[in-house]
């Protein structure tokens, strides 16, 4: 979805945005060309008479759904067409302003100047946070909308100024090597849900008629690389993982967070490609969940119908293929056709209507046509990149850095510290904190710039780069290079070296061309360290002075010698504008660290499975059978907790009742810490092959020191289904199941079994 010529595209947006009847378009992967002289950029023979009745859609105290029929009634064949692909022109006749449904807000809104910038959304993941993660879903929505109102509802509207957010990415983060699993909400489905439809209840706001903005859930579905592959890649899950790992999370958004848009994804599921795919955008999303939004395409991914699966034998016959499966907005220009399609009959008016009142409807769900009365009207620029939404983005950076190892190093100590050395690419790069489908903040510090800042003159910090992220085939890796050399005498005279290194945006994310040893077009071919900085931090280490290492990265990075010879490990990922200070806070003791990993870190490359391969055998912590660096839910503290005796409502439950589990954390560390208190189940018996277990409630909770607080879960047995593939259908075995609380998902502290009654 990311346009690799920005230039071109923005200059192909103005010149549509003149044009009645063009739409703007954009490949994910080039510039979008002009689209061709159809007959649906000619002049309008396909008009349907004047219309002298009044304006029922300007009325707003009518149903929308009225409004939103007599709109399409006045529109012509061609008008209708034009407003199907993401960029949409005006119709002047009718008062309608052009609009492109394409903006970005991951963690922040993107691509439409000065905004707040979260940390990437894997890091918001580690915060275990459902509650901040609807106030960050809600942050993105309120400043889109005062964005927008600046320019006013009547104005036209070019890409990234609309309403129409799409994200939340809530594929699965099945393996480490992908890319854009930066983009996610990590490996588990019940996190990656729950955590999606928090960010779009935040994003869509809580008014009963109109939205905030609307979110999009993508991409859907079976989604996760190999990215240099993904226009013409089929993926084919087993059953049982389809419906149980790839599927639940846009269940979750559909029917409890009433997403109001879906987009399809590029690759084709068992032959069929998704945005051509009835049974996946029809049948399940829609008439199995009740999908009442619109689906949208990835960007060009209806051309791929054609040119990438050779699905389709020309544009034509991909477009209508998309449509009629359920694909309403096509991001791109291959939607021009329908109109000749509808001409030769290969497709019908009334099939072009259905797919645009759902589109229009959401336009109308947000106001866009009472510019006066909606609720969002008030919100202006002073709402944007407030001080209130910075604080909120410190918190989020806090809560997301997860503390893999400490020796006792840390935190350290200002006092009794004279002198630090910060090293790596990493330390003073803010462009890395910022991760990918991010906004530009009016202010960022980077990890140099707020450890520098957290001790003033108190302590001299003293910053050589040292080695590089990582080297293009034929480079070296050794620790000869002069600024190697100069990084390794300055250590001779610090007391602390605090290495800042990992990956960047700039090697991992979507679709890119690098040429580094370790990396394929956005994707990594390796988990482990890249090997030039595996031997610059044993270069480090060999000094004999502690060593701090702060891992940024999107994904797991295999370390296991760091691990075993350093003094610690902070997992920092993409931590947005305020990643510096959120830094330095946790390791001078500010903050107590209290992440959780929402990803498995493996120990090697060796440890996965083909990464083309999609079934879920051995990967993430649900399957995996061999020993992880570390596990799904990891973090240490600062402090320590002890869990009490849990209390359960009931242990003999029905398959539809929900049952009540407390139990007491208490603080028996000397510093407040928060806990993210984890529950799994396991079953214990079943006639088919289960997950080892699977996350079924979380919390996090805040305790002071010496005190202890309630940690609280409301289990339903719904959520300790499966697919039964002879059924077709989902089903919940009568019987036990062991009810895992912990710390993490291989730190379990309180077991219970939990009997299921038969129906």
């Amino acid at each position: 979805m990311i346009p690799r010529n920005l230039v071109a595209f923005l200059s192909f947006t103005a010149f549509a945005l003149s044009a009645p009847h063009i739409c703007l378009a954009q490949s994910s992967s080039t510039s979008a060309p002009a689209p061709p002289a159809t007959a649906a950029m000619q002049p309008d023979a396909t008009a349907p008479p004047l219309q002298s009745s009044p304006l029922i859609y300007t009325d707003a105290s009518l149903p929308i759904a009225v409004r939103v029929n007599d709109l399409v009634s006045r529109m012509s064949l061609s008008e209708k067409v034009s407003q199907l692909m993401n960029g949409a022109p005006a119709i002047p006749s009718l008062g309608v302003p052009a609009y492109n449904y394409w903006s970005e807000g991951l963690h922040g809104i993107a691509r439409e100047g000065i905004a707040t910038v979260f940390p990437q959304a894997i890091a918001m993941a580690a915060t275990f946070d459902p509650d901040l993660v609807h106030s960050m879903g809600n942050v993105v929505g309120t400043e889109a909308r005062a964005k927008f109102n600046v320019k006013g509802a009547a104005a036209d509207h070019v890409g990234f100024q609309g309403l129409t957010i799409w994200s939340p990415n809530i594929n699965i983060f099945r393996d480490p090597r992908w890319g854009r699993g930066q983009e996610t909400y990590g490996e588990d489905p019940f996190l990656t849900g729950t955590l999606g439809v928090e960010f779009i209840r935040g994003l869509q706001g809580d008014d009963p008629k109109y939205y905030l903005a609307v979110a999009c859930a993508k991409h859907f579905a079976v989604h996760s690389g190999p990215e240099p592959k993904r226009h013409a890649f089929n993926a084919t899950p087993p059953e049982r993982d389809l419906y149980e790992t790839y599927l639940p999370q846009f269940e979750m958004a559909v029917k409890q967070g009433h997403v109001g848009q879906v987009m399809s994804a590029y690759n084709a599921i068992d032959g069929v490609p998704a945005p051509a795919n009835k049974w996946l955008l029809t049948d399940l999303l829609r008439n199995t969940w009740g999908f009442d939004g619109y689906v949208v395409s990835d960007c060009d991914a209806v051309g791929d119908i054609v040119d990438g699966h050779h699905y389709a034998p020309t544009k034509a016959a991909a477009a209508v293929d998309a449509l009629q499966a359920g694909t309403d907005l096509n991001c791109g220009s291959t939607y021009l056709s329908l109109l000749d399609a509808v001409q030769g009959g290969q497709i019908t008016e009334r099939e072009i209507d259905t797919a645009l009142k759902r589109v229009l409807t959401v336009r109308f769900k947000l106001g866009l046509f009472d510019p006066q009365s909606y609720p969002y009207a008030r919100l202006s620029i002073a709402d944007n990149d407030s001080p209130q939404h910075a604080a909120l983005a410190l918190k989020a950076a806090h809560e997301s850095l997860v503390l893999l190892r400490n020796n006792g190093i840390l935190p350290i100590d200002p006092n009794k510290t004279e002198t630090i050395l910060v090293c790596g690419a990493n330390a003073d790069d803010t462009s890395m904190m910022l991760g990918n489908y991010n906004g530009t903040p009016s202010h960022s510090v980077s990890i140099l710039q707020g450890l520098k800042a957290a001790v003033g003159s108190n302590v001299n910090i003293i910053f050589a780069k040292g080695c590089p992220l990582a080297v293009a085939p034929g480079d070296t890796t050794e620790s000869s290079s002069p600024d190697n050399v100069q990084t390794l005498a300055l250590a001779k005279s610090a007391d602390v070296i605090v290495y800042v290194g990992g990956i960047s945006p700039k090697l991992e994310g979507e679709e890119m061309h690098v040429n580094f040893v370790g990396f394929d077009g956005g994707d990594r071919t390796a988990v482990e360290l890249p090997a030039v900085q595996e031997n610059f931090i044993e270069s480090l280490s060999a000094t004999g002075k502690p060593v701090v290492y702060v891992n940024c990265s999107g994904s797991a990075v295999a370390m296991p010698w760091e691990n075993s010879h350093l003094a610690a490990i902070l997992q920092a990922w993409y931590p947005g504008q305020s990643g510096g200070t959120a830094v330095a806070d946790v390791l001078f003791g500010k903050c107590n660290p209290s992440g959780r990993l929402p990803i498995t870190f493996y120990n090697a490359t060796t440890d996965l499975p083909d990464f083309e391969d999609y079934s879920m055998a051995n990967r993430t912590y649900r399957y995996f059978t061999g020993t992880p660096l570390f596990p799904f839910g990891y973090g240490l503290s600062y402090t320590t907790f002890q869990y009490g005796t849990p209390h359960f409502s009931s242990l003999q439950v029905s398959p539809q009742t929900t049952f009540h589990v407390s139990l007491p954390i208490t603080n028996t560390g000397g510093v407040d810490g928060d806990e993210v208190v984890q529950v799994y189940v396991k079953h214990i018996k079943s006639d088919v092959p289960q997950p080892i277990h699977s996350l079924c409630g979380f919390e996090r909770i805040t305790v002071p020191k010496g005190k202890n607080r309630i940690a609280t879960f409301d289990i339903n047995p719904q959520q300790f289904r499966y697919w039964d593939v002879g059924t077709k259908r989902y089903v919940v075995d009568p019987g036990p199941y062991e009810i895992q609380i912990g710390a993490s998902s291989a730190d379990i502290r309180q077991k219970q079994v939990v009997t299921v009654a038969g129906l």
